[in-house]
């Protein structure tokens, strides 16, 4: 079993930084992807940043030049750094991550969830 665990959330005062962290644990082969979601009250939940075990990263267009997605492979772990908050950035993040286990089946999972909140 693999299990998320997110870590960084708080509130921020608008124009500030946050930095989000993920660990991944358990036992399985590699993670292919990890990528941070968030869901606003009300909102469906939407793709912030990914990246790939190669480092390839893609960002959504709301955050483009304000966060940052990086991962450290031999810690199983990823960051989101976002930077220039704003208000509209409030929302609950999820780590996630699509992991291939040892018989090289590939699953996804999330973690529990980090609050952000960012005052005006």
């Amino acid at each position: 079993q693999v299990q998320l665990v997110e870590s960084g959330g708080g509130l921020v005062q608008a124009g500030g930084s946050l930095r989000l962290s993920c660990v991944a644990s358990g036992s399985f082969f590699s993670i292919v992807r990890m990528s941070w979601y968030r869901q606003a009250p009300g909102k469906q939940r939407e793709l912030v940043a990914t990246i790939t075990s190669g480092g390839t990263t893609d960002y959504a267009d709301s955050v483009k030049g304000r966060f940052t997605i990086s991962r450290d492979n031999a810690k199983n772990t990823t960051a989101l750094q976002m930077n220039k908050l704003a208000p509209e950035d409030t929302a609950v993040y999820y780590c996630n991550a699509d992991v291939t286990n040892h018989q090289l089946y590939t699953y996804r999972y999330w973690g529990q969830g980090t609050q952000v909140t960012v005052s005006s």
